[in-house]
């Protein structure tokens, strides 16, 4: 006799539902989406609140062991380039805090933090083995975890994007590509 064992998300906290396998597994898939969600908008903010905010320095400067450190200071000396990322990153680090945080597009917002890590990782890179557990990296897992989970499903602003209904039917349903932006 085989049982299939599957990871399910439901139960409920008090009045609301939480879509998890037990009701403290999703308060903690909440808790880690909003964690990382207050990091990065908190280090857009900061990046907001010393305007005007310059990666120049950040990208001329990164270690010559780093695959990318001749890509980041060429990119540092064309200041049209530069004029376009220090408004990308700061803004999209807002956008991604708030998104994670209200639990909506998670998938779509957890991605944009997995990118910008990457490359924060990457730009930090000195050859170091130890590198390997660098804290960019760690956040990065955990915007993956979040995407993965299904987060913004789970007391987020997705449960309820995905059941809009648009002629009779839920959103999700009629365009299932948002399944990949959503959740």
């Amino acid at each position: 006799m085989t049982t299939e064992t599957t990871t399910r998300f439901d139960g409920n906290v008090g009045e609301l539902t939480v879509d998890a396998a037990h009701d403290r597994s999703g308060l903690f898939v909440v808790g880690l989406r909003v964690l990382i969600g207050g990091m990065i908008l908190f280090a857009g903010l900061g990046k907001l609140s010393e305007w005007p905010f310059d990666a120049a320095g950040y990208l001329a400067n990164v270690d010559a062991a780093s695959p990318v450190s001749g890509i980041y200071a060429a990119m540092a000396e064309i200041p049209a380039l530069m004029e376009v990322v220090n408004v990308v990153v700061p803004t999209t680090q807002v956008l991604i805090g708030v998104a994670l945080i209200a639990g909506g597009f998670v998938r779509l917002a957890a991605f944009g933090g997995t990118l910008q890590m990457i490359a924060f990782y990457l730009g930090g890179w000195s050859g170091d083995l130890l590198a390997l557990f660098d804290s960019t990296l760690i956040y990065a897992a955990v915007f993956l975890t979040v995407a993965a989970l299904g987060a913004g499903r789970i007391l987020g602003a997705d449960a309820y994007i995905e059941q809009i209904e648009v002629d009779g039917q839920p959103l999700i349903e009629r365009v299932p590509t948002l399944r990949f932006l959503l959740g």
